[in-house]
């Protein structure tokens, strides 16, 4: 029997391994809220002060993985439940077209979900704590959204059932794209932000977007994950992967925050 035990503790061990599916990771998330914040207006930037005044912060970053801490949360499980399949979207399409009846039946995924909660925060009308709520889900899943990931084709859990090994350990895809790669860096929110939004202008990716726009994301999330070298050969993952997919990574934290701003100035421009 000491065989069967050995046996059951090594499948424990790479369970435990294996995380469940978010987006970047709270650095991730973290930089893609202060590139945002960066690019606020003063009306966006005022309404954000006071909407977040009950959080005790007036910082985007301080509640950009609020929607993946929900089921950490006791209090928050029905919320959890309600929300968990909105942070993703699947494709089912090696081309990465989106159609919505077979990608995202009855509006679970990540696409309507924006959609959603952007039109309950440009309702002046809804009581503050549901625009409070709606403007912590738009944030998480602008970052969602650019995890390329989040909006892949393959049938492999956004990554999380394709094992890799990576810095002498092992883990998987998704794992690495979440946190693995922009680690590397070594570098934490606030000085990672001002590095990717010191490169390039800025102006175009900050125009007021829309639900196409919110497609058009997820699609090149998609056409990301069907490139060459993305799923790499022999599942091992050296420092040319790293070379290659991190300037990636940091392309769509960038865009992500450019166009977070861009929605935030639009849904609170008044």
């Amino acid at each position: 029997m000491h065989w069967l035990r050995r046996s059951t503790l090594a499948l424990l061990a790479v369970v435990a391994i294996v995380p469940t599916a978010q987006a970047w990771g709270p650095l991730g998330h973290r930089v893609v809220a202060d590139i945002a914040q960066q690019h606020l207006s003063p009306a966006a930037q005022a309404q954000v002060r006071r909407l977040l005044a009950p959080e005790h912060t007036t910082q985007l970053a301080d509640v950009a993985t609020w929607a993946d801490d929900l089921r950490n949360d006791p209090a928050q499980q029905a919320l959890w439940q309600q929300t968990r399949n909105l942070h993703f979207l699947n494709l089912h399409d090696p081309h990465c077209h989106y159609v919505p009846p077979r990608d995202c039946p009855n509006g679970q995924c990540v696409v309507d979900a924006l959609a959603h909660y952007v039109a309950i925060l440009t309702d002046t009308n809804q009581p503050d704590a549901q625009r409070r709520e709606a403007l912590k889900f738009v944030v998480h899943f602008v970052g969602d959204v650019h995890q390329p990931l989040h909006a892949g084709y393959r049938d492999d859990k956004g990554g999380n059932d394709y094992q890799v090994q990576f810095e002498d350990k092992g883990s998987n895809l998704h794992r690495v794209w979440d946190s693995g790669l922009i680690g590397t860096r070594g570098l934490t929110a606030e000085p990672y932000a001002r590095l990717l939004d010191a490169r390039g202008d800025s102006s175009a990716d900050t125009v007021a977007p829309g639900p196409g726009s919110y497609v058009a994301w997820a699609e090149a999330s998609c056409r990301a994950t069907a490139a060459p070298g993305f799923y790499p050969s022999g599942h091992a993952i050296g420092q040319a992967y790293v070379d290659v997919q991190l300037p990636l990574a940091e392309q769509r934290l960038r865009e992500a925050g450019l166009r977070l701003a861009g929605v935030l100035n639009s849904a609170l421009a008044h």
